[in-house]
């Protein structure tokens, strides 16, 4: 769904590039709390989301890479605000598609830089509010097993990429630069991108239940779903005419559970990402994905501009002067990998880092050592 430069007219561009820039400032201050352990739940293992956000971005990349075919002629690939928000919290989550975007867009010439603030603004702004606010809401009425967060996670990215659809037509009413009626833009993106939605769904479950298998306090989303056992005890009956015995002393606070290193889940999902960026990514479909096809058929694109990064070396995810096609494409997508790894990373850890050294005095329940991956 990554709009291109010409698709929607400059005012709204530029409407749109402030509100991203406006929610992206939010989610900045955001994302230091829950980096830091102070956001929804103040879980002792919030913190350790810090050196998996920059991850979560680098799959997100490679897995967008992967287009599944969802119609005659048509794909879909994953949008991933809601796999972010439910992994890393809603606000790490939009940074986390925001950096994806930022390199799609510069390094592969992959939605338009003046469009930038559009697709933001529709990727990872209102996939991650809508999946986020329907995750919460259906975690609170379903029984408190790890079956509710898959179940959650899964309708909660099913109506976030229809959303995503909506939120491009209501663009296009107000800035589109062709000269098409509204309500066939509206019926065949919403009824495009509800087929995609199921893809963006079954992406989304299989992952999450995958990390809540192994690791279920690294999941923002999991957090306060396993209560503490408590150990209660009840004195004995006396015997008739004798006192009930003394209560026991208050027992000592059991000491804190030995932190669990990241490590292996770190190198599992950088693996993850390399495989379906590097391989798998060969195979995917190469039909156009929803809203190039709809804009096709609509005469949308009558206007499209050439992207300003077209003669980027790796543009359309291929690196150039490679004339093998599955060497180019894997190499260019290795790349991608490692290049939204390090800069997701590199703005993690600056969040972090300004929370804890300066940027805002930490909570008690943040005052831990930081754990490296």
């Amino acid at each position: 769904m990554h709009v291109p430069d010409g698709f929607i007219n400059a005012p709204v561009s530029a409407a749109a590039g402030a509100v991203a820039a406006a929610a992206v400032a939010v989610s900045l201050r955001g994302a230091r709390r829950e980096l830091a352990g102070a956001g929804a739940g103040g879980a002792a293992g919030a913190e350790r989301t810090a050196p998996l956000a920059g991850l979560v971005a680098a799959f997100i990349f490679a897995v967008q890479m992967l287009n599944f075919p969802v119609a005659a002629g048509t794909s879909g690939h994953l949008l991933g605000g809601a796999l972010a928000a439910i992994l890393v919290g809603p606000y790490t989550g939009v940074l986390c598609v925001s950096v994806v975007l930022l390199m799609q867009g510069v390094l592969f010439a992959d939605g338009g830089l003046t469009a930038l603030g559009v697709n933001i603004t529709d990727m990872a702004i209102v996939t991650t509010v809508v999946a986020y606010g329907l995750f919460r809401g259906l975690v609170k009425v379903l029984p408190r097993r790890r079956r509710s967060i898959t179940v959650a996670s899964f309708t909660a990215a099913l109506i976030s990429v229809p959303a995503a659809a909506v939120a491009f037509t209501a663009m296009y009413a107000l800035g589109g630069t062709a000269d098409v009626p509204i309500g066939k833009v509206f019926t065949a993106m919403v009824g495009v991108h509800v087929l995609i939605g199921i893809g963006e769904a079954a992406i989304t479950a299989l992952t999450v239940g995958a990390v809540i298998a192994v690791r279920p306090d690294l999941v923002h989303g999991a957090r306060g779903l396993a209560k503490p056992l408590e150990l209660r005890t009840s004195p004995l009956a006396a015997p008739a005419g004798e006192p009930a015995p003394a209560a026991a002393p208050a027992a000592a606070p059991a000491p804190a559970a030995p932190r669990r290193s990241t490590r292996r889940v770190w190198l599992a999902g950088l693996a993850a990402a390399l495989v379906c960026a590097g391989g798998i990514s060969y195979y995917a479909s190469a039909s156009p994905d929803g809203l190039e096809k709809v804009a096709h058929d609509q005469g949308i694109d009558a206007k499209t501009r050439d992207h300003a990064a077209k003669d980027s070396p790796l543009a359309d995810y291929s690196v150039k002067d490679i004339t093998n096609a599955r060497l180019a494409g894997g190499l260019a997508g290795i790349i991608g990998v490692g290049a939204t790894l390090a800069v997701g990373t590199g703005v993690f850890v600056v969040l972090r880092r300004r929370r804890n050294d300066g940027g805002g005095q930490p909570d008690a329940g943040d005052r831990r050592p930081s754990e490296s991956v």
